[in-house]
């Protein structure tokens, strides 16, 4: 692998085979990214985003061409030797999550740990730095039916970097998720990318998610179109997500005193009033504590 790249491909081509029919989902594709970098992949359904990913995260073969990826020739590797490339140099974010519901948010981050025998008080700590960077300590004890979708998304990024992987493959990562959840998630990626020094490359539909990245690579018809750096005019701007941060607060502070209103007249009862209340008072926090790592004051 020449210079500083983290992934080097050439020449990729894919084709799947359905009886006679066949599809070339990559064709003759090359891309480099180096060390560090946090790339998006946009295009079209059916363009070939997922799978160049799927193929980069040796979940998938090439027909054709070279790929090497953190100096690995995956082209060359049997089986077992893909088996240990994805647990030990790849971090996976799916967008439907791939959490174990009967496990709690501290037990699905160890267990990638787990399935490489790492000790029980070593992935214990490791647990909680991760848990910690994606801001949810106080909710490592709740399994993933508890959880809302953001901030599922967000112990799926944490059960990603486990094994600490150089390379982290997110596939719509927020697919599933609000605008306003999406982007506290996709900031989330950003700060892993930026503090923790890893190899970003996320698949999206939504440009304003791929404006946080700092390549934009476009496939269009199995091949990159375009590779461009997200133009300042076009990103969001700082101001517009924290007025729409303080916006959704706003809001939930007015659903808290509409709540209270309704229990002091008998409409619901005290059950329903605390649930409700318990879930409205974690969103705002979430929500304040994302304002506070933008350095707003609310």
């Amino acid at each position: 692998m020449s210079g500083n790249y983290a992934v080097e491909a050439r020449n990729l081509i894919k084709v799947y085979k359905s009886g006679e029919l066949e599809v070339q989902a990559l064709r003759g594709l090359s891309v480099t990214v180096a060390s560090g970098e946090m790339v998006a992949l946009i295009g079209p359904s059916g363009s070939g985003k997922s799978t160049l990913l799927n193929i980069l995260g040796g979940l998938d073969r090439a027909t054709a061409g070279s790929i090497s990826v953190m100096g690995s020739d995956l082209t060359q590797m049997n089986a077992s030797q893909l088996v240990e490339f994805r647990r030990t140099t790849v971090g996976h974010v799916f967008q439907n999550m791939n959490l174990i519901s009967t496990l709690t948010a501290a037990e699905n981050v160890e267990l990638p740990m787990a399935a490489l025998g790492v000790k029980r008080q070593e992935r214990r700590k490791r647990m909680e730095e991760l848990i910690g960077v994606v801001g949810l300590k106080d909710r490592m004890d709740h399994k993933p039916g508890e959880l809302s979708g953001g901030e599922q998304q967000r112990i799926a990024l944490a059960a990603a970097l486990a094994n600490d992987p150089p390379l982290v493959l997110a596939d719509e990562p927020t697919g599933e998720l609000d605008t306003e959840n999406a982007m506290i998630v996709v900031n989330y990626l950003a700060k892993v990318n930026k503090e923790l020094g890893k190899t970003i490359i996320m698949v999206t539909h939504d440009p304003r998610v791929a404006r946080a990245a700092g390549r934009i690579l476009r496939i269009q018809d199995g091949v990159i179109t375009t590779d461009v750096a997200p133009s300042e005019e076009a990103a969001p701007t700082q101001t517009s997500y924290t007025d729409m941060l303080k916006a959704r607060i706003a809001n939930i502070d007015g659903q808290l005193v509409n709540l209270d209103a309704e229990f002091r007249k008998g409409l619901i009862t005290s059950d329903q009033f605390v649930e409700r209340q318990t879930n409205l008072k974690k969103t705002r926090e979430v929500l304040g504590e994302e304002l506070h790592r933008l350095g707003v004051v609310h």
